[in-house]
């Protein structure tokens, strides 16, 4: 059996691709700019590329045939990273954005939007067979926003709380990833990926206190004030999508499919799922 290369194996989906092949017993190789950021079992073969240098790729692609791709690098590096990429492997799977769901939370422009949508049509003109999946908001967003402060205290400041979202957990993606890796029958096909249930923002935290069993005061704060604490740390293109996507989704339930249950014959874990799996990195 061939080996799938993982580029971009250290993230939050593609680590979870890994591991999934790894226990189905499929050859896998993992290739990250810095692999030693994760312990890999015995059986994964690790490389250390770049792909913004494409020389690196031959490498990889070394009795390659099918790739699950996570982009992690600028705009410009994306054609000569695809010209070598279709050179050699014969499938993709590209994890990229729900560009053409029509529910506005998901169509505020932004950057990542542009990136992806590049990339889709360099992979669509490349002669691979290709699958494109579109998850909508990532459960593990939340160890990013809310964790540092549930960590530090009882109280999470927070705009748009009424806003809601899917929350999709990671190891769902991956699941569907590795049916489109390892299976005849996915080319062409773009799969829309969300959770099972429409949570605000407000339910979201509310669900991680109840699971850590403490008492969270959730307090509402203006969009402006979010905006100039964010920019200290985000990029603005970045927390200005964010602010526009949860204004644009009040009053409306979130986009929720049955696209995880139906390709995997499992139901898509809830956010619930994913907050109990995850409780020790909300405790102090």
């Amino acid at each position: 059996m061939d080996r799938i290369l993982v580029i971009g194996a250290t993230g939050t989906v593609g680590r979870q691709v890994v591991s999934q092949l790894t226990a189905a017993g499929v050859p896998v190789r993992a290739m990250a700019r810095h692999p030693d950021a994760v312990r890999w079992p015995p059986s994964v073969e690790v490389v250390r590329a770049d792909l913004t240098l494409p020389g690196n790729l031959d490498g990889c692609l070394e009795g390659v045939r099918t790739v699950f791709l996570v982009w992690t690098a600028p705009p410009a590096a994306a054609p000569p990273a695809m010209e070598r990429i279709a050179r050699r492997a014969r499938r993709i799977v590209f994890l990229s954005a729900p560009l053409k769901t029509p529910h506005p939370f998901f169509q505020q422009p932004n950057p990542v939007r542009e990136l992806a949508a590049q990339i889709e049509r360099l992979i669509e003109t490349s002669g691979l067979a290709w699958t494109l999946l579109r998850p909508g908001m990532f459960a593990a967003n939340a160890l990013r926003w809310w964790a540092p402060q549930i960590r530090a205290g009882d109280v999470v400041r927070w705009p748009h709380l009424a806003a809601p979202t899917a929350p999709i957990d990671e190891r769902d993606i991956a699941a569907v990833a590795i049916r489109a890796l390892c299976l005849d029958g996915h080319a062409g096909a773009e799969y829309v990926l969300t959770g099972p249930q429409s949570l605000s923002q407000f339910e979201q935290v509310s669900t991680i206190g109840r699971v850590i069993g403490r008492e969270l005061r959730i307090e509402e704060i203006p969009p402006d004030e979010a905006r100039r604490e964010w920019l200290e740390t985000m990029p603005a293109s970045v927390v200005n999508m964010l602010l526009d996507a949860w204004a644009a989704a009040i009053g409306q339930p979130a986009f929720v499919t049955d696209t995880v249950a139906r390709l995997t014959g499992a139901p898509a874990r809830t956010f619930l799922d994913w907050a109990a799996d995850h409780a020790a990195e909300f405790r102090v």
